[in-house]
């Protein structure tokens, strides 16, 4: 018989994740999924998975070549760094996606994450409809 160990997230959890600035709700990163996707923890809204809009990333968990899982993964690490090592985010939550998601728009200081990830070559401007493919 195998043992299921589910993790629950505790208020010494959410102490230790990353506080983002959404306004009058109070948020907090926890977990970075893939290049533009993370889950958060809102106050108002609890636990929400998040799909970082205004850019696209490589799949990091259907990759359709070796190149694609090599970006995916250098996206991921590049999304990890911008929101957990800065002090100023700000986060503006939308409506859900398809997928269910949570569509969120983060600004690092001024700018918007997304502008930063584009110009690092990272991932690929995205505001809906069909995605590029990332191998060829």
């Amino acid at each position: 018989m195998a043992l299921l160990v589910i993790p629950l997230v505790t208020d010494g959890a959410l102490a230790l994740a990353r506080p983002i600035n959404s306004g009058t709700d109070q948020c907090r990163v926890l977990h970075v999924v893939d290049g533009d996707t993370a889950d958060i923890w809102c106050a108002a809204t609890g636990f929400e998975r998040a799909r970082l809009v205004g850019f696209d990333a490589p799949e990091l968990f259907s990759p359709k070549c070796a190149s694609e899982i090599i970006a995916a993964q250098q996206a991921k690490w590049a999304l990890c760094a911008a929101l957990f090592g800065n002090a100023d985010l700000r986060l503006q939550r939308g409506k859900l996606d398809h997928y269910d998601r949570c569509l969120v728009t983060i600004w690092v200081g001024p700018d918007l994450l997304a502008k930063q990830m584009i110009a690092d070559g990272l991932v690929r401007g995205y505001d809906g409809g069909l995605r590029q493919g990332w191998c060829g």
